[in-house]
């Protein structure tokens, strides 16, 4: 009922066409962990991998895929010393420094815009 927003389909195709794996670990307890959150249900994160040129370094890249403007909190537990916006090619834009907030990284999107994020690790 309602539109593809409030039904959560794009959710519910990301479960459908990437499945959890389930892999055998310990019997010890451990608490729940997550690297990332984004506070948007219009927001998805897509991508998480490590920065071809930089050591200690991670590339985001989320999208907007409501069609609408959006506002997004970007939250990791990793240790940040910096963030930064980078074309795709992970090349740092220009004035593209992120503050680092207590709730994470502020990100603005347009429709449909997407965005990479450099992360440089502390060590």
């Amino acid at each position: 009922a309602g539109s593809f927003q409030d039904a959560g389909v794009i959710q519910c195709a990301y479960n459908l066409n990437f499945p959890l794996h389930v892999v055998p670990a310990g019997s010890a307890p451990c608490s729940a962990w997550s690297a990332f959150s984004v506070s948007s249900p219009a927001v998805v994160l897509e991508t998480v991998k490590q920065a071809e040129d930089r050591a200690g370094a991670v590339v985001v890249r989320l999208y907007e895929a409501h069609g609408s403007t959006a506002a997004a909190w970007l939250q990791t537990s990793l240790p940040l010393r910096e963030a930064m916006l980078c074309d795709l090619l992970e090349r740092p834009a220009a004035r593209s420094c992120i503050p680092l907030e207590q709730r994470g990284l502020r990100l603005s999107f347009t429709p449909f815009q997407v965005l990479s994020v450099l992360l440089l690790l502390r060590q």
